[in-house]
């Protein structure tokens, strides 16, 4: 009895002893995770750190570097046998000229349509000219950007085309100067300027953009492509130039994406949303907003829960990273002024670090003979987005455009272009998800947003953007989506080629108005629609135009 005192007397006293050491372990402990718990990343960071964790990014079912089921699509625009030549139907003492408006872009949709109306009018065109005078500021002339040769034998067989207007009585001929109604269809021009042209022999159709329609005979349309896709080659300089960058690029890595990244204070200025620069983006911006006295107050938050907000740097980088494509990936850059510079462009080089623009892979020297000139260096960018494994943009404005539509026409090459609306909830809600299920609903968002073929139905966007008409399908492909075919197993007897030529619906892209408490699952058709989308606004201010299309 007396030894078992003993024993828990002695057993007490070690207790006491060692009281001290296990109340400084446990304070040790505290203080632990006390430091870890402030130097933890926050909420908001969880899916920018579990983007940088994985080198191939979000997991996905589809193989970035392609499109689906794009080998049994491609373009078709060769005139049918009863489109007449150019010879039988040009009448003399016709003469159609046009100025154009606008950045490259811009233009180049202008001289598209330039020489559709032409053949409208049977009439000779004359070598467009291009604006010298809008914001770009750029003196160049066709020739000194488009092979104005290859222009006009390529469309020899369509249009008669001649680069000044004839001399009589050893004078040049006069043209009588006018505009043409937005959208004017075959009946328009045949009705406003026709009579027009009859009477004075030339006219000259100035700030020519967007004045065709985008519902034309089927002929019409196919000639659109052959002078967009085929027509208007770049000058060997430009060429020459642009292949350079494209193999440099090359060099570097077999595949890359190439972003066009609208992001200029302007642009932001006029979007009227919420970048995430708090007091001092609000007092940046709207001082530049209130230089257009035609701008009504902005609602920042609606705007982007429509989808009229471009997508930040860092939203972009997201975007990508939960596409699949990884941090090994090489980015090229086509871009403005972009506001926040380095700051803001961070977030996205930590994404991708191997960043490139034509100022990081040329010299100063080797880009000397075009950096005068907006519409030459814009010139190079088309030509290095165009080659891109896959091209991705922030915005709808023309370039945007014309390069989704031609990457259609080529091949169905990737083309991304964001879901802004859906996307803009989920980058809302990215703290409280793992990256696994962001990754997932980003890829779900993006279906119908990737340019896949039949992602637009014919004759929805304009036709830049969708040129459906000059699309075709092999009979293989037709064969197996045939429900006949599905239903009894037969092989359904096909055109070889089966042009993709639904009913043109001259549908005009414009920002829908919806409610404040819209709800994204209460949207129809408008899955894979265009919102933000310039052009479709009927501006006051020509110079605002000019800057935020291109």
């Amino acid at each position: 009895m007396a030894s078992q005192r003993r024993r828990h007397h002695h057993c007490h006293k070690r207790f006491r002893l060692m009281a001290p050491v296990i109340s400084g372990i446990a304070a040790a402990l505290l203080v632990l995770f006390s430091l870890l718990s402030i130097l933890a990343p926050s909420p908001n960071d969880t899916v920018y750190l579990h983007s940088h964790s994985s080198s191939s990014g979000g997991k996905s079912d589809r193989h970035v570097w392609s499109s689906k089921n794009a080998e049994h699509f491609h373009g078709c625009s060769d005139a049918n046998n009863k489109f007449l030549k150019a010879e039988a139907i040009t009448k003399p003492n016709r003469y159609l000229g046009i100025a154009t408006s606008g950045g490259l872009n811009q233009q180049r949709t202008g001289i598209t349509d330039a020489v559709v109306a032409a053949r409208i009018l049977n009439a000779t065109l004359v070598i467009p000219k291009l604006d010298q005078k809008s914001f770009w500021k750029d003196s160049s002339n066709f020739s000194e950007i488009f092979d104005v040769d290859w222009f006009i034998s390529y469309l020899s067989k369509d249009v008669k085309i001649i680069k000044q207007l004839p001399r009589k009585g050893g004078k040049t001929l006069s043209a009588y100067s006018m505009r043409v109604p937005r959208k004017c269809n075959e009946r328009c021009y045949i009705n406003r300027i026709l009579p027009v042209l009859m009477k004075k022999h030339a006219v000259q159709l100035n700030k020519f953009d967007y004045r065709l329609a985008n519902r034309l005979d089927t002929e019409y349309q196919k000639l659109r492509c052959r002078v967009n896709y085929h027509a208007l080659r770049f000058t060997n300089p430009i060429l020459a130039m642009g292949k350079k960058l494209v193999r440099r690029m090359r060099m570097n890595s077999k595949h890359y994406i190439a972003l066009h990244l609208r992001f200029e204070p302007d642009m932001l200025a006029f979007s009227g949303c919420d970048y995430g620069g708090g007091e001092k983006e609000q007092k940046e911006l709207g001082a530049i907003r209130r230089r257009w006295k035609t701008l009504h107050r902005s609602n920042p938050d609606k705007a982007r829960r429509q989808g009229k907000c471009p997508l930040t740097p860092e939203e972009v980088g997201l975007m990508l990273r939960a596409l699949g494509y990884g941090s090994d990936v090489h980015i090229y850059v086509a871009s403005g002024e972009v506001y926040g510079g380095e700051e803001t462009l961070a977030p996205l080089k930590a994404f991708f670090p191997n960043f490139h623009s034509k100022d990081t892979i040329a010299t100063k020297e080797e880009l000397e003979p075009f950096s005068k000139f907006s519409s030459r260096m814009a010139a190079l960018d088309f030509i290095v987005c165009d080659e891109s494994d896959v091209f991705v943009t922030n915005n709808n404005g023309n370039m945007a455009k014309i390069l989704a539509g031609r990457r259609k026409y080529f091949g169905h090459k990737p083309t991304i272009r964001p879901n802004a609306k859906k996307l803009y909830r989920l980058f809302l809600s990215r703290s409280n998800l793992t990256w696994e299920v962001f990754a997932s609903n980003v890829r779900t968002f993006q279906r119908g947003f990737m340019g896949e073929p039949k992602e637009v139905r014919p004759g929805r966007s304009g036709f830049h953007e969708n040129p459906s008409t000059c699309i075709c399908e092999d009979s293989v492909a037709k064969v197996e989506r045939s429900p006949l075919r599905r239903k009894y197993g037969k092989d359904i007897a096909t055109k070889k080629n089966v042009t993709n030529d639904g009913p043109d619906v001259d549908d005009e892209s414009e920002w829908p108005d919806m409610d404040d408490d819209d709800d994204l699952s209460d949207e129809k058709d408008m899955s894979n629609e265009t919102i933000l989308d310039y052009d479709t606004l009927n501006f006051e201010d020509t110079e605002l135009e000019e800057f935020l299309s291109d």
